[in-house]
């Protein structure tokens, strides 16, 4: 090999070696590189390790404080906790799963007194403990009592238990599982809530004894006060009968009405009283509310009409006359309203309107209003009124008498029909009451029926002064089809026949304020009137003069049934019919026997009241001084009816008639009608009396034309009329 040779490859040895030699130096840079940053990385570990060190540390110091504060504050807690469980005086406890107590207050644990209970005993040893002489067992043996107690805490709902102790308290144990099974106990002391729970049943014991004494003296009262009234009453009825001058009528008729008044506030206490004790109960049946509105009126037309007063009605020709309500309540109430409006009304007049609409069940929503002319009444006293013994206290009504109850039972007795009371009025023009009710109709026919015998008459006059009379009478004859012509006298009417009018009847009031009602019919007649005239009057007994083609003479108010039914009489008038022949008196024929009627009655003065206002008719009449009496004259007498007193010594008029009843079931016999006469009135009498057998009840003080209407319809078939015209007949000569 030649030398240029062995350099060139010496020289390329040499760069070869060169060449591995920068590239280790290369790799041992990379590695001294990569071996800084991995400790660079490895000292920021270890610096980021200790800040999370030193954090860690801060943290656990952090935790270790709250730690420490958390147990101090539950520490605080738990002894506040228990110095507040302490403090209470009713007993706390609480038993793990295993029924052992793990704490107790010393309120719970001095039940079972000194060493009775202590922590770790048992719920049963509890039990135990109180058996043994602390609890009162009320004669109940230990080891059922204990059974009973324990056997509660099976139950899902733990029943609370009072236990009367032997010291005389009362503690109530409340028992209640928690979630892990724990039972927490309760003993409550209700010791002082027991004693005013007995004081409250006393007090209330005693308030229902004095209400009972209150309803027994009011009704002893009532009883006591009407029987010297029935008397007072009724011998001054039997009076006003008899001839007396001028001065002596007066004096009697001064005593009954008197008498009556008094009845009147007798019965105004007797019902606030009922009001007041929320004992007043209502009666419904059907009856025939138009029918009673006149009857009302009726009743208070003679005060009216010394007053010169007209007392007019209203009744909503569209609606049904008969309803469901308590028909004396409902008399009472429209007695109240209308007496008041006759009382402080001067002049004018008092009208009473019924209007109403049907709802959607069935039902009608009646509003009833009584306007009158009368003084009225303030704003501010409007409310006043219808408080207890109220009247307006104004120097316009200090003349006018009264209890001031009247309203105040209205209201009442409205709001118990579920019904409202309402007024308006100003003073010096009168004033509007009002009632709403809802009541169901007595029957489920259309207001609006036409009558059975349709009014054939086609004109018709109506002569009034009064414009509301006019219209109601105009409105009421229209709804039968009549074409109705108004005049305000009788010269108004007597230009309207002058101007071609005809009419097929003519209704004229009988007292207008220029003349009278037969001027007036004679005043018509002369200006060619022939139609038949109906007169209506507040006093129609009173009319005797019937000349000049009067036809019927109608009483004011116009009952609408009524004036229906004299229109039908005049549109289909009756064939005049031979009068009858009287029947030939038999010859075998026994005469009938007197009637028999038996009175038991105890006062004297009520048996001299009751013969004097039955000495007109024909009948056969004895005394029973007591029940037992009566039901001894019942045997021997046989009576067609009796009248029964009440009261009355040795036997009641209840027990009697029990006795009469029961003795008549017995034997077979006919039942003999009893009608009560009693001077009790209050709640529960009526009830009590019909329950003993008896048919009847009348009120004392008695009426005449009451007794009278019992003897004629219990009159039996074989027995002579007993009224006064049968009596004059069967009397000789």
């Amino acid at each position: 090999m030649s030398l240029a040779e062995k350099l060139a490859r010496e020289r390329r040895a040499r760069l070869a070696a060169e060449r591995l030699l920068e590239q280790k130096k290369r790799e041992l840079f990379a590695a001294n590189a990569q071996l800084s940053r991995h400790a660079r990385a490895l000292s920021d570990q270890i610096v980021a390790q200790r800040h999370e060190a030193e954090s860690l540390k801060g943290q656990n110091v952090q935790v270790m404080h709250d730690l420490e504060r958390a147990t101090s504050e539950a520490e605080v807690a738990q002894r506040r906790l228990w110095e507040a469980i302490e403090t209470i005086e009713d007993g706390f406890a609480v038993f793990d799963v295993d029924a052992r107590l793990v704490s107790a207050n010393q309120a719970y644990l001095g039940l079972f007194g000194a060493d009775g209970l202590r922590l770790g005993d048992s719920y049963y040893r509890a039990l135990e403990a109180l058996s043994d002489g602390i609890a009162d067992l009320e004669g109940e043996e230990a080891l059922d009592w204990r059974h009973e107690m324990t056997e509660r805490l099976a139950r899902d709902a733990i029943e609370p238990k009072v236990i009367r102790l032997c010291d005389g308290r009362h503690i109530r144990f409340h028992d209640r599982r928690g979630e892990a099974g724990d039972l927490v106990s309760m003993a409550l002391d209700i010791s002082e809530a027991m004693e005013r729970e007995a004081e409250l049943e006393e007090a209330r014991a005693r308030a229902e004894a004095a209400n009972r004494a209150k309803s027994a003296f009011l009704a002893n009262m009532s009883h006591e006060i009407r029987t010297p009234m029935n008397g007072v009453v009724g011998m001054a009825e039997l009076l006003c009968e008899t001839a007396l001058t001028e001065d002596q009528r007066l004096f009697a008729e001064t005593i009954r009405s008197s008498g009556e008044a008094l009845l009147v506030i007798i019965n105004d206490v007797l019902d606030y009283s009922k009001l007041e004790a929320e004992k007043m109960r209502l009666y419904p049946e059907p009856f025939d509310l138009e029918r009673c509105l006149h009857e009302v009126m009726l009743l208070l037309q003679p005060l009216a009409r010394e007053k010169g007063l007209k007392l007019l009605v209203d009744f909503d020709i569209f609606l049904p006359t008969r309803f469901v309500a308590d028909p004396g309540r409902m008399r009472q109430i429209l007695t109240n309203l209308i007496g008041n409006a006759v009382k402080f009304t001067p002049r004018g007049h008092v009208l009473a309107r019924v209007v109403g609409l049907e709802l959607a069940g069935g039902d009608y929503e009646l509003h009833v209003t009584v306007e009158d002319t009368g003084i009225g009444i303030a704003p501010g006293q409007i409310e006043h009124i219808f408080g207890e013994f109220n009247q307006v206290e104004d120097q316009s009504n200090r003349k006018f008498e009264g209890t001031g109850l009247g309203l105040s039972i209205t209201r009442q007795l409205v709001g118990l029909m579920g019904g409202a009371v309402w007024v308006d009025s100003e003073p010096g023009r009168g004033s509007c009451f009002g009632f709403k009710l809802v009541l169901a109709p007595a029957e489920r026919t259309g207001a609006g029926a036409g009558p059975d015998r349709p009014v054939l008459l086609r004109t018709a006059l109506i002569v009034d002064d009064i414009h509301i009379n006019r219209v109601i009478l105009q409105r009421q004859l229209e709804t039968y089809g009549l074409s109705v012509t108004s005049c305000r006298n009788a010269a108004e009417a007597v230009a309207a026949l002058a101007s071609g009018g005809s009419f097929d009847v003519i209704l004229t009031d009988h007292s207008p304020p220029e003349t009278d009602g037969p001027a007036t019919v004679a005043a018509l007649r002369s200006a060619g009137a022939a139609a038949p005239v109906l007169l209506l009057s507040c006093e129609p007994d009173a009319v005797t003069d019937r000349s000049g083609g009067i036809a019927a003479v109608l009483p004011k108010p116009i009952l609408r049934s009524q004036l229906l039914r004299v229109l039908q009489d005049l549109s289909y008038p009756r064939p005049e019919l031979p009068a009858p022949v009287p029947p030939a008196a038999s010859p075998d024929r026994a005469p009938a026997r007197p009637m028999r009627v038996l009175a038991a009655e105890d006062n004297r003065t009520n048996q001299l009241v009751f013969r004097k206002m039955v000495a007109d008719c024909d009948m056969e009449l004895q005394f029973a001084n007591n029940g037992r009496e009566a039901v001894e004259h019942w045997r021997d007498f046989r009576p067609d009816l009796i009248f029964m007193d009440i009261s009355m010594p040795e036997m009641d008029g209840r027990e009697a008639a029990r006795a009469i009843r029961a003795e008549e079931a017995a034997m077979g016999l006919p039942r003999v009608p009893i009608v009560a006469l009693t001077a009790h009135a209050m709640e529960g009498d009526r009830v009590s009396v019909l329950e003993a057998g008896i048919d009847h009840y009348l009120t004392k003080p008695l009426k005449k034309a009451e007794i009278g209407a019992k003897i004629a319809a219990f009159c039996p078939p074989g027995a002579r009329p007993p009224g006064p015209a049968a009596a004059a007949d069967a009397a000789p000569g």
